[in-house]
């Protein structure tokens, strides 16, 4: 069986199939509340896979890998997958993904394959579950681009999704926080990569990653600060209490538990914590073998660079931020 292409990664675009039928995406007002109580693996979508797969991001400018609804389209309605294949064929990929078992060709041809990633025991099968069952967020652009390619009489599969709106709570709020800003931070690094190489991406880093992220925290009126045991740049320096989060994530993800985020009370205002994971992409400037000419300019915008030696999915940071109570 051909598994899935690219689920969770920096790397891919969805690639242009023939097929017969036409893709319809989600209308809003056709979006009623049928389900009761969210599905896990939503929210584990949106934490894991948004940042490249984002359903809001242009079709050519930004976008790093496809929508979620582009590959539910190529596995379960052009290959005909049921729920048991559509899953194990997620999980399967997602554990060694390999050109072979790729199908959306033009993705791995342009950008390459999806880096080898670990994610929390079950979670795969809780997103897949979801994307299989329910109708997912679709770009505004997927429907012509589908049809572009002559897939004709298509409507989304699965039930529609939404639950009745919750009061937010302060993990929720600073995840949207840390998930925002990863956002933001993420699609300009990648653009630079694409358009520049690494060597400029690294000069993005030293010269906007920080006013990208203030700009974040004035956005969302919260203090929003990535740190570090192993900082690049002194700013990013943890604090001692911040060193003791750093310490039990990195315990956390070698357990490879569904990590938390971390909400502590004070007074007035909230403190969250959520862990910062590295996956191949970051191995370029953060590994352990670092080609010479991106290690020598990085020693010329940091001299004092600590942020090196890591492997893929380890913790490489936190977000620390901090908020008033609502």
């Amino acid at each position: 069986m051909k598994h899935f292409f690219i689920l969770f990664s920096f790397l891919g675009l969805v690639s242009c199939q023939n097929d017969k039928k036409e893709f319809q995406p989600v209308p809003a007002e056709k979006t009623t509340n049928e389900v009761t109580q969210e599905h896990e693996g939503k929210k584990l979508m949106e934490t894991h896979c948004y940042l490249c797969h984002s359903p809001n991001a242009g079709e050519n400018e930004g976008r790093i890998a496809p929508p979620m609804v582009a590959i539910k389209a190529r596995y379960i309605d052009k290959e005909g997958y049921n729920k048991e294949e559509f899953i194990a064929a997620v999980t399967s990929f997602v554990k060694s993904p390999t050109e072979d078992e790729a199908l959306m060709y033009g993705a791995v041809k342009k950008h390459g394959l999806m880096p080898k990633q670990v994610f929390p025991e079950g979670s795969v099968e809780k997103i897949a579950d979801f994307m299989f069952d329910y109708q997912i967020e679709a770009p505004e652009w997927f429907k012509s681009h589908w049809e572009g390619h002559g897939n004709k009489n298509w409507q989304q599969s699965g039930k529609p999704y939404k639950v009745a709106e919750k009061e937010k709570t302060y993990a929720d709020i600073g995840l949207e926080y840390a998930l925002g800003t990863k956002k933001v931070l993420g699609k300009n690094l990648m653009e630079s990569i694409q358009k520049k190489g690494t060597l400029e991406a690294l000069s993005f880093c030293n010269h906007q990653a920080i006013p990208l992220t203030d700009s974040m925290s004035t956005k969302f009126n919260a203090s929003i600060k990535r740190v570090s045991d192993k900082n690049r740049n002194p700013n990013n320096k943890a604090n001692k209490e911040e060193l003791q989060y750093i310490a039990q994530f990195k315990k956390e993800l070698a357990t490879k538990k569904e990590i938390k985020p971390v909400v502590i009370e004070k007074e007035n205002q909230v403190q969250f914590y959520f862990p910062i994971e590295t996956n191949t992409m970051c191995l370029q400037c953060h590994g352990t073998q670092i080609k010479p000419e991106i290690q020598k300019q990085i020693m010329k915008l940091y001299p004092s660079d600590l942020a090196v030696g890591y492997g893929e999915n380890e913790v490489r940071g936190i977000w620390s931020i901090t908020f008033e109570k609502k």
